[in-house]
């Protein structure tokens, strides 16, 4: 889109003396927009996609599990008891089995969704995984096991929603969650891996943004700080210590909580931020500041 061609928003809308309107907030909003959010199960994942189907899209949650828990049964019923959005749109979650690992399996899915709802709109790529081990022993299979995951696994989901944003001729929006241990080593943590993968991760954005910008798909990536979520917690139980010490590491003094990434990915997903690709926002509690 030239800016001949953009909507009259804003000040520009003031000064056409066109009828005052409230756009900034429906921005933000995403009426009948179709997304596909990895890692949606549990965690960051399924916060995402909450905070997605709250501004009116239609939201598949692909994870390992056959079968969605309670938990997210319980969340899938609070987005459907969710106002409508003036207009009529309304959101709602849905929930796919699916391994991020298995290209040809992740194609289909994302090919099964747009046949079914006629678009796709926005991908979270999130899906991930956590191990650690010195780095000199670390073993060849868990490596290549985590970078299965959290490499392959962003690349595939991408790859299968943006096949189909171009098929429909979406304008679409891809989010890969990285991290702030894509870009800084993490203090007294054998993370080599991990770190090694997340880094992996802001270069295939940055790649894919230039490749796929003139097809009208803008590409993203998001590095999270230490957030409290499943997978930091079950990581943390057995190492008590470290709570405290994460915490002092960043200005705020504490771990993020999964909530407070809903608003960067509602802005990278939506309308609000169409001239924002190839970019990596940084959501650390100012632990890359020091």
């Amino acid at each position: 889109m030239t800016s001949a061609q953009a909507p009259i928003v804003g000040v520009a809308a003031a000064l056409a003396g066109a009828t005052p309107a409230r756009t900034a907030l429906s921005q933000f909003t995403l009426p009948n927009h179709v997304a596909l959010v990895t890692g949606g199960h549990r965690g960051i994942g399924l916060e995402m996609a909450l905070a997605l189907a709250e501004a009116g899209a239609t939201v598949y949650c692909v994870d390992l599990p056959k079968h969605p828990d309670e938990g997210w049964l319980k969340v899938q019923a609070f987005a459907a008891q969710l106002p409508s959005l003036e207009g009529g749109s309304k959101g709602r979650l849905e929930y796919v089995c699916g391994d991020v690992t298995d290209q040809a399996g992740m194609w289909k899915i994302a090919e099964d969704i747009a046949a079914k709802e006629g678009r796709l709109d926005v991908c979270v790529a999130n899906a991930g995984i956590l191990r650690g081990a010195e780095c000199l022993e670390y073993p060849g299979e868990e490596f290549k096991k985590l970078i299965d995951v959290n490499v392959n696994g962003v690349l595939f989901s991408a790859q299968a929603a943006g096949r189909q944003m171009q098929r429909f001729g979406r304008k679409g929006s891809i989010i890969l969650i990285a991290s702030m241990s894509g870009s800084i080593a993490n203090q007294k943590q054998h993370w080599v891996a991990y770190n090694t993968s997340k880094s992996a991760v802001l270069q295939m954005g940055r790649s894919m943004a230039c490749e796929l910008g003139a097809k009208g798909i803008r590409v993203n990536t998001i590095s999270p700080g230490y957030i409290y979520t499943q997978m930091t917690r079950d990581f943390l139980d057995t190492r008590p210590h470290l709570m405290a010490e994460w915490s002092s590491q960043n200005p705020i003094g504490r771990l993020g909580r999964p909530d407070e990434l809903r608003g960067v990915v509602l802005w990278l997903a939506s309308e609000a931020s169409t001239f924002c690709t190839g970019s990596d926002i940084i959501v650390d509690g100012g632990h890359r500041a020091w």
